[in-house]
């Protein structure tokens, strides 16, 4: 295999690492995914390759997922029923996309990951945040601040009975049909091992298919996402990928941050938790989008940029991403502490 180059880690490196963390760790707590849709892009603005980024996320995903479940299974919000039952079928997916995020980068070597892993959170954050964004305007209109129904999908789903298939579910009270569940993990586990993001992808599909509502389905997808990072660890390390001190680094700042998240979901409205993923993914979006170009041009795909052309590019993507941090953040400090108040 040929050798990585990891980055150099200096003491400010370290500090906006464990910083990053800590907002991983809260968004995580609190919305259910991993916070890899955060993480992953800032390690990148580093200089930190796509495939290192994402192994590395893998690595800390675990032990962060396992704290914030059992946190929030302490409120009565975790489905461990579900959250097995999909882990499992994630832990295929995960094989799957880690099989071919190293393909990526035997053909095309460390830039060519980084511009798959770019362009692929520029297309699934962008479908899924104008998605989630569109949907807390209608949710908080309508008048659902406060209480969800399940949609026309998850009622057709809950409506499907298939002879030996049915599995009752206690956050659904009701038996729906693995078959379901099964399609879902997996595609979850795939996107966790291609771009180390599972979560904004598991949390809509256990709202929207399934029928959860947004404090159940952010709380499993915990129990999901560690699973998943057992999983993808191994598979990840035995390649050479993982960079254990960026592991550690963000798992200091996650263990803070992640319970702090998991005490935030019992005092707000679960369209507060679909807006902060909605924000969080439409500003990292634009920030991967910036260096897609730079990508291109070393690959030698487009014309050749300037070196000064390039570093631009880098520094106002770098600056956003840091804005999608303290906007993410700030969301749900701020909704924390009007709700401890109401």
């Amino acid at each position: 295999m040929e050798t990585l180059s990891f980055i150099e880690l200096s003491l400010t490196n370290a500090l906006y690492l464990l910083i990053v963390g800590f907002v991983g760790g809260l968004v995580s707590g609190f919305i259910g995914s991993g916070g890899a849709f955060v993480l992953t892009p800032a390690m990148m603005s580093l200089g930190v390759p796509g495939i290192v980024a994402v192994a590395s996320n893998m690595c800390h995903k675990f032990p962060k997922a396992l704290v914030g479940a059992i946190k929030r299974a302490r409120y009565g919000q975790v489905d461990l029923k579900m959250g097995i039952i999909m882990g499992l079928s994630a832990e295929a997916g995960v094989l799957t996309g880690a099989h071919f995020q190293e393909s990526i980068r035997l053909h095309f070597g460390d830039v060519g990951s980084n511009l798959y892993v770019s362009v692929a959170f520029v297309v699934v954050l962008g479908i899924v945040g104008l998605f989630m964004l569109q949907d807390t305007i209608q949710c908080y209109r309508s008048g659902l601040a406060t209480e969800e129904q399940p949609g026309p999908l998850a009622r057709w789903v809950h409506g499907m009975h298939i002879p030996g298939t049915m599995v009752y579910f206690t956050s659904l009270q009701r038996s729906i049909s693995v078959l379901f569940t099964i399609p879902l993990g997996f595609a979850t586990g795939l996107l966790a091992a291609t771009i180390a993001v599972g979560g904004f992808i598991g949390v809509p599909a256990q709202i929207y298919v399934l029928g959860l509502n947004s404090l159940t389905a952010s709380a499993t997808e915990l129990v999901i996402a560690f699973i998943m990072g057992v999983g993808g660890t191994i598979k990840f390390s035995w390649s050479g990928y993982v960079d254990i001190r960026l592991a550690m680094i963000i798992l200091a700042g996650s263990l803070f941050g992640i319970q702090l998240g998991a005490i935030g979901t019992t005092y707000v409205k679960p369209y507060t938790i679909k807006l902060v993923m909605a924000v969080i993914m439409l500003t990292v979006m634009v920030s991967r989008a910036l260096v897609i170009p730079v990508y291109l041009a070393q690959l030698n795909w487009i014309a050749a940029m300037t070196p000064e052309t390039m570093s631009l590019l880098k520094n106002i993507s770098f600056s956003i991403m840091v804005l999608a941090l303290v906007a993410g953040a700030g969301i749900i400090l701020v909704a924390i502490i009007q709700g401890r108040r109401t």
